[in-house]
């Protein structure tokens, strides 16, 4: 098959679920005029979660939702960039940094633990690890090859992560309202620096308010950026305990093939040319409208592509895992936030 060829086959397969995406987004936008309390893109994910689960789960949509989901979603974030300025990133400060550091290193220590208390392998646990503590199904990719992990590890752990992100995602906004009174700094750092998936940051953000959102994304982005670090470190781990060369799979980070993801270079970009006024205000404002739409598409994506069956057929030792780990989060980012925050 030549390229081209290739090209327009994989925009047949997006397209179905794209379209769907779209219907699902644009259907949440008009009701949320009727419950601006609830807001479009909490819709959408609810929308998305019954459309998906009962009508359109076929494996012809799957394509669309995930493009729907990942690459939408990374445009909206590098358009986000272009409507904040560094001021708007440095209120994060270095207290903030720490709490991020603090809570990825507990994460992926406790994450460890606790796996090993209930008998799983290395593999499954540092998956475990990198999933929950730097960004979801992302880390786990990366961090696969190099401890070589097969594929129904890496499948499990990308599953049973994500459903804990839904489940957090929802659970979060009440809790910052209880215990924060929604106070931006503090909701952000819970949302931002425990949420699994960059697509659950920005749901879960959006359900309080708009500056909840844009600084639970600067928490998240942070714990990207130590992506490179925590898949050298399970690696080096790997290697150690393991006492046998792997070379090969931990020289993959040395050699640069494990990356900042796009978007994150693409949102300090626009950031910096806000900043330094060659992104004007007029064009800020479309690039924050645009993003928007963007992202409730995105929202809806991620709702249509929830697995309800997948989270029911799950044994009970990997959802006691889960509970425990989120739980692990939560604690800890509660007594982290009251200390540097």
């Amino acid at each position: 098959m030549s390229k081209s060829n290739k090209v327009l086959s994989e925009i047949k397969n997006i397209i179905p679920g794209l379209i769907v995406a779209i219907l699902v987004s644009l259907i949440s936008m008009g009701l949320a005029k009727f419950m601006p309390s609830l807001g479009a893109g909490t819709i959408a994910i609810f929308l998305g979660m019954l459309v998906g689960n009962l009508f359109l789960g076929q494996k012809v949509f799957q394509s669309g939702y995930k493009f729907s989901e990942t690459n939408l979603l990374s445009y909206s974030i590098v358009l986000l960039g272009g409507t904040l300025s560094v001021t708007k990133l440095m209120e994060l400060g270095f207290s903030g940094i720490i709490f991020v550091v603090i809570q990825m290193a507990i994460t992926i220590v406790g994450t460890m633990y606790i796996g090993k208390k209930l008998g799983f392998s290395q593999n499954f646990r540092m998956l475990m690890a990198s999933g929950n503590a730097v960004c979801g199904s992302s880390a786990i990719a990366a961090t696969a090859p190099v401890i070589d992990a097969n594929d129904d590890d890496k499948g499990i752990t990308i599953t049973i992560v994500n459903i804990t992100g839904i489940f957090l995602m929802f659970l979060l906004p009440v809790l910052c309202g209880r215990l924060y009174n929604h106070e931006v700094v503090k909701t952000s750092a819970m949302i931002g620096g425990t949420l699994q998936s960059v697509g659950q940051v920005v749901a879960s953000g959006e359900m309080v308010n708009e500056h909840v959102k844009e600084m639970a994304m600067i928490f998240k982005i942070v714990r990207v950026i130590l992506l490179v670090v925590v898949v050298f470190t399970l690696g080096h781990i790997k290697h150690k305990t393991n006492h046998e060369i792997i070379e090969e799979e931990v020289s993959d980070v040395k050699k640069g093939k494990i990356k900042i993801p796009w978007y994150v270079i693409g949102f300090f970009i626009t950031c910096a040319l806000f900043t330094v006024n060659i992104i004007s205000p007029e064009v800020s404002s479309l690039f924050k409208a645009i993003s928007n739409k963007l992202e409730i598409i995105a929202l809806g994506a991620i709702g249509l592509r929830v697995n309800l069956r997948e989270l029911i057929k799950q044994g009970k030792s990997v959802s006691l895992y889960a509970l425990f780990v989120g739980l692990l989060q939560v604690v800890t980012a509660i007594i982290l936030i009251s200390i540097f925050l």
